[in-house]
C-alpha cells in the first residue's frame, strides 16, 4: 500500500477514502430511508398500515431512537479500541443493521419495531464511529488534505441520504411501509459486500488491530462492570414496574437522562486517565466547549426528521399541480444542500490553507446559521396562523440555512476530533463526537413534546435564540480554546 502522503488515487485523496465513502453511502441510504417514513408509520392508524401511536409519543421515540444510535457508538469505540479493531467492527455492525431492517419489514407491529431498534442501534454503534476513525487514519497528522477529505466523506454520507427518502419514502408512503423498510435492508447489504472486498485492497493493516487491546487480567473486571450495568438497568425497570410508572414515556425519560450523563462521565474518565499526556489532557479540555456547541447544533439539525417532518405533513401545501408531494421527500433537503455546498467548502479550506478560520471559529459561525434556521420558521406562522398550509419554500429556506451550519461543524468536528484525540482513546474519542448527537437527541426526546401548532412561535424562537447566544459565548472563549488545542487547528 502507498504511503499516506503519496496516495492521491481518489480525486487527490487516498484510495481508501473511496471504500469508506461508499460504505457510508449505503449505510446512510438504509438508515435515512427508514427514518424518512418511520415517524409517519408510527402515528398512522393501524387500519392504514401504521402502528397507531400518538404523534407526541412517535416524535419522542424518533428522537430517543436517534439518541440510542449515537449513544451506542461508545460500545463500538470500545469494541474497536480494545477487542477487534475498527475494520472488523464495521463489518459486524453492518450485519446487525441488515437484520434490523429485515425485522422492521415484517408485519409484526410494535414488537418488530422495538427489536429492529435494538439491532440497528447496536449495528450503527459498531459501524459509524469506526468508519470515521479509519478516514482519519488515511492521513498523517500534518496532511492539509484532511479537512477536505472529511468533507468529501461527508458528501458520500449525504448522497446516500439524498436518494433514500426519494426511493424508500415514495415506496413506503405510496404503497406499503414494510416494502419501504425492505428496500433499506437491501441498501445496507450492497454496502457491506462492497466494503468487505474493497477494504481488503485499500484499507490500512492498522485498521485490523485494536490500538489498546485488553491486557491479561482486564477481561474479568470488564465483564463484571458490564453485568453490573445490566443488573442496574433491570433493577430500575423492576422498580418502575412496581410503582406503576413503567411505560414508554418514562423509559424514554430514563434514556434521555442516561444520554446526557454518559458524555459527562466519559470526559471525566479521559481527563483522569493516566494513559494521556499533559498536552493530550489540555486538548480534551479544549474539546469540551466544542462538544457543547455540537450538542446545540445537532439539537436543531436532528429536528428536521421530527418537528419539521410534522410541519411538512400537517402545515405545508403539498400539492404541486395534480401531484401530491410525499411529506417524506422533504428529508432530501438536508443532504441536497450538503451536496450543493460541500464542493465549495472543500475548495475553500484547501484554498485558504493555513489561513482558514480555526475549528472553534467555524463552530461559532455554524451555531449562528443553525439558530437563524429556526427563527425563520416563526415568520410563516405569524403571517398565516397555525391552521393555514404554507408554501414549502419556508422549509426549503430553513434547511438551506441549517446546512451551512452543518458544513461548518460536522466535517470540521469529525476532523478536529481525530486531531485532539489522545492516542489511547482514538476510537472512543470519535465516539464522543457521536455522543454529542446522542445527547442532543436525548434532550430533543423531551423537548419535542412541547411542539404543537399552538406553541410553534415560542418553540422556534426560544430554541433559535438559545443557540445563537451560545455561539456568541463560544466566540469570546475561542482564544482560550485555541491555546489549549496546542497547535491543532
Amino acid at each position: 500500500m502507498k504511503s499516506r502522503d503519496s496516495d492521491h488515487a481518489f480525486f487527490g485523496q487516498p484510495r481508501g477514502l473511496s471504500t469508506l465513502f461508499f460504505t457510508e453511502f449505503w449505510e446512510r441510504f438504509s438508515y435515512y430511508g427508514m427514518r424518512a417514513i418511520l415517524l409517519y408509520y408510527m402515528y398512522t392508524k393501524v387500519s392504514n398500515g401504521g402502528l397507531g401511536f400518538s404523534e407526541s409519543t412517535s416524535a419522542s421515540i424518533m428522537s430517543i431512537y436517534g439518541s440510542l444510535v449515537y449513544m451506542s457508538s461508545v460500545i463500538g469505540g470500545f469494541v474497536s479500541d480494545r477487542l477487534i479493531g475498527p475494520r472488523r467492527s464495521v463489518f459486524w455492525g453492518g450485519i446487525l443493521i441488515i437484520f434490523g431492517h429485515i425485522v422492521l419489514s415484517t408485519p409484526f407491529g410494535a414488537p418488530a419495531l422495538f427489536i429492529s431498534i435494538a439491532l440497528i442501534v447496536l449495528g450503527t454503534g459498531l459501524l459509524k464511529p469506526n468508519v470515521s476513525e479509519m478516514v482519519g487514519g488515511l492521513y498523517s497528522e500534518d496532511d492539509i488534505r484532511r479537512d477536505s477529505g472529511f468533507s468529501i466523506f461527508v458528501m458520500g454520507i449525504n448522497f446516500g441520504s439524498l436518494f433514500a427518502p426519494l426511493i424508500v419514502g415514495w415506496i413506503g408512503q405510496t404503497y406499503n411501509y414494510h416494502m419501504g423498510f425492505s428496500i433499506a435492508a437491501v441498501g445496507m447489504f450492497i454496502g457491506l459486500i462492497m466494503y468487505y472486498f474493497d477494504g481488503k485492497k485499500y484499507l490500512t493493516e492498522d485498521s485490523l488491530v485494536a490500538p489498546d487491546p485488553l491486557k491479561p487480567g482486564e477481561s474479568r473486571p470488564m465483564v463484571r462492570k458490564i453485568l453490573l450495568g445490566i443488573l442496574a438497568v433491570i433493577v430500575v425497570l423492576i422498580a418502575m414496574y412496581f410503582v406503576g410508572v413503567l411505560n414508554v414515556d418514562n423509559i424514554i425519560l430514563l434514556i434521555s437522562i442516561i444520554g446526557v450523563l454518559i458524555p459527562v462521565w466519559y470526559f471525566i474518565m479521559m481527563l483522569m486517565s493516566k494513559k494521556i499526556s499533559t498536552v493530550e489532557r489540555d486538548r480534551v479540555k479544549a474539546y469540551i466547549p466544542l462538544f457543547i456547541a455540537a450538542v446545540l447544533f445537532w439539537a436543531i439539525e436532528e429536528q428536521g426528521s421530527v418537528v419539521l417532518a410534522l410541519f411538512a405533513s400537517q402545515q405545508t401545501n403539498l400539492q404541486l399541480g395534480s401531484f401530491t408531494i410525499p411529506a417524506s421527500w422533504f428529508q432530501t433537503l438536508n443532504p441536497l444542500f450538503i451536496i450543493i455546498y460541500t464542493p465549495f467548502f472543500a475548495w475553500l479550506w484547501v484554498k485558504m490553507g493555513k489561513h482558514q478560520p480555526s475549528s472553534p471559529k467555524k463552530f461559532d459561525y455554524g451555531l449562528f446559521f443553525a439558530g437563524i434556521s429556526f427563527l425563520v420558521m416563526v415568520i410563516p406562522v405569524l403571517m398565516f396562523g397555525t391552521h393555514t398550509k404554507v408554501s414549502p419554500l419556508w422549509l426549503v429556506l430553513s434547511w438551506a440555512l441549517v446546512e451551512i451550519g452543518e458544513l461548518l461543524i460536522s466535517p470540521v468536528g469529525l476532523s478536529v476530533t481525530t486531531k485532539l484525540a489522545p492516542r489511547a482513546f482514538q476510537s472512543q474519542m470519535m465516539s464522543m463526537w457521536f455522543l454529542a448527537d446522542s445527547a442532543a437527541q436525548a434532550i430533543n426526546a423531551q423537548v419535542v413534546k412541547l411542539y404543537t401548532p399552538g406553541t410553534e412561535v415560542t418553540y422556534f424562537t426560544v430554541v433559535g435564540i438559545v443557540t445563537i447566544l451560545f455561539g456568541v459565548i463560544l466566540l469570546f472563549m475561542t482564544p482560550r480554546i485555541e491555546k489549549l488545542m496546542d497547535g491543532v487547528n
